[in-house]
């Protein structure tokens, strides 16, 4: 293929996609390529992607179900990370008296 005729299929693609970020479907290559696969990515990489025929792009339904998915697992993240700050102390009851008896502001003689 003439490199020139490659890029201008290229940019045209390219500016076909409105979006800066996309999801394309991947489709089953002779290299190994899984069928399927749901992955966002930027306009000039899902352009490529379509062009050699290794992905198209998902509908507004997969586009929208896959971001859900996505947020949900990094949500799921930030509560495991923020549970694992946690930090419990134990004190005795000796201890937490003692504490109490030295926050207390001493009393001024007039």
């Amino acid at each position: 293929m003439d490199l020139r005729v490659f890029f201008q299929k290229l940019r045209k693609i390219e500016n076909e996609i409105a979006a800066p970020e996309v999801v394309v479907v991947s489709h089953e290559t002779p290299d190994g390529g899984r069928p399927g696969q749901l992955t966002e990515v930027p306009r000039v990489i899902a352009a490529r992607l379509i062009l050699e025929g290794h992905a198209h792009l998902a509908d507004e339904a997969q586009a929208a179900e896959f971001r859900a998915g996505v947020q949900k697992a990094l949500d799921d993240a930030e509560k495991r990370e923020l549970a694992s700050k946690v930090q419990v102390n134990v004190i005795s009851e000796e201890n937490l008296r003692a504490l109490k008896g030295s926050s207390r502001p001493a009393k001024s003689k007039s």
